[in-house]
């Protein structure tokens, strides 16, 4: 099988596409032949050499995807060989096959594609599992997201929106602040002229803060909070570190978690894309909700992928075409 492997860390370029043997399920595991994968920033750090992968998993890159199922391993009775479906992983995705527990493995959303598709698992896993499941979103509250027209940010906008939160993001340009409104966001900043922190403040604070920034934004997102609010911490765009004033978040009695979804157990990654499939699935199906696609590469220029994402100038997600 064709996949996309990594010579040696560094830019786009030292990405390979590699002949490798076709993975085989074992007990528990569904074989899908893979139409396309979803490009997230994770898979960026992973070339650079700094988010390798977890013991025992391929080094292939992509942390979803979506395609058909092959066969399928022992004791696997929930898919069968020619279902459409999109996968939740922790490597591999970047390939003609891959293989996954059965449980991150789940049905396609009636009306979506397998392009569609593959832009699903990670960013609404990440999105539900920390916004919905960690820091209890609920109706009501408010939610500021960073990076609204990412992956990430374009998700959660919508999902907060379908269940009654109000949502403040930031964005970097008019383009993306008009894409973000049109998906629902209530208030939008541009971080490189306004500041979030004050549009927190006018609204009386936010319940969570879903970051993907890092050490830069902690202070500023302390200071966004509401009393009782959560802050969420899920990328280090902008550095590892950052001055945490306690004082401050015990005066708003805040708390702060900081998750990585690809070093959860397979059975905690098998219950989100249950609760998944139970929660989103019909809201997408029913056209309220679904995955941004900005541009979709072939596997071949995998390198333009990266490149896309490094310029920061996409709204969405991108999508490898690897072809059923």
């Amino acid at each position: 099988m064709r996949a996309v492997i990594v010579e040696e860390p560094g830019g786009p370029e030292s990405l390979v596409v590699a002949d490798l043997p076709d993975p085989a399920p074992g007990p528990g595991e569904v074989a899908v032949t893979v139409a396309a994968a979803g490009v997230n920033r994770a898979d960026l750090l992973q070339r650079q050499g700094h988010y390798p992968p977890p013991p025992g998993i391929t080094d292939v890159l992509g942390l979803e995807c979506s395609g058909i199922v092959e066969s399928v391993g022992e004791g696997v009775t929930d898919h069968a060989p020619g279902d459409e479906v999109c996968v939740l992983l922790s490597g591999g995705g970047y390939a003609e096959r891959v293989v996954a527990p059965a449980g991150q493995v789940v049905r396609v959303p009636t009306g979506t594609t397998l392009i569609e598709a593959a832009a699903i698992p990670e960013t609404y896993a990440t999105v539900w599992s920390n916004v919905f499941m960690l820091a209890s979103l609920s109706e009501g509250e408010k939610l500021l997201v960073h990076g609204g027209a990412s992956g990430i940010g374009t998700t959660a906008i919508q999902l907060a929106k379908a269940f009654g939160a109000t949502v403040v993001t930031t964005v970097g340009s008019e383009d993306k602040a008009r894409t973000v409104r049109e998906l629902g966001a209530d208030v939008v900043v541009n971080y490189r002229e306004d500041d979030f922190v004050e549009a927190c403040q006018d609204l009386g604070g936010v319940d969570v803060v879903l970051d993907i920034i890092g050490g830069r934004y902690l202070a500023q997102n302390v200071a966004s909070l509401a009393r009782g609010g959560r802050i969420v911490v899920i990328g280090m765009q902008g550095g590892r570190k950052g001055e945490l004033n306690l004082g401050a978040l015990l005066a708003k009695q805040g708390t702060i978690a900081a998750t990585s979804l690809r070093f959860r157990p397979a059975q905690e990654k098998a219950e989100i894309m249950a609760d998944l499939v139970e929660h989103v699935w019909p809201l997408i199906e029913q056209g309220r909700l679904g995955p941004i696609v900005h541009e979709t590469v072939p596997l071949a220029r995998v390198a333009d992928a990266h490149r896309i994402l490094e310029e920061s100038s996409h709204i969405g997600k991108v999508v490898l075409d690897v072809g059923v």
